[in-house]
């Protein structure tokens, strides 16, 4: 079974290689600088409570510009600009917390002024946590 007839066929090895050369006679787009645009910073977080296979696992969509979509999030992100956007940069709070091992696993993947962001950290309890990363992954009301 042929798809073209001859003549058609015939056509097309013509026309090919006036197309291919039409193609590469063109210059390619410009590429256009990235730059930062607004609400362009964003954190998609997870808290994962207990055993990572069987815990209890919370999720957010942390976007600042304007700050939204977490409960906390004007908070988070006032933090985050702050350590631009390093979760390792929020300044650790000064708390006593209860020596209770009730481990606490938390994730953030994004974007920051342009930049993916990585973050995962195991925590002894939420108070660790939270005196740790701040409102980041206080997805708790």
């Amino acid at each position: 079974m042929t798809l073209f007839t001859k003549a058609a066929a015939k056509r097309l090895r013509r026309v090919l290689p006036a197309a291919a050369a039409l193609l590469l006679a063109c210059p390619a787009p410009a590429q256009a600088a990235h730059r930062h645009t607004a609400g362009a910073d964003w954190l998609y977080v997870t808290v994962t409570r207990g055993d990572a296979r069987a815990g209890d696992t919370r999720r957010a969509l942390l976007l600042c510009d304007p700050p939204r979509g977490h409960v906390h999030a004007a908070e988070a992100c006032a933090q985050l600009r702050s350590a631009r956007g390093d979760i390792r940069g929020i300044p650790r709070r000064e708390v006593f917390c209860a020596m209770v091992y009730a481990p606490v696993t938390v994730h953030a993947k994004g974007r920051w002024q342009g930049r993916a962001v990585t973050y995962t950290q195991t925590f002894a309890n939420t108070c660790e946590m939270k005196a740790r990363t701040g409102e980041v992954f206080a997805l708790d009301r």
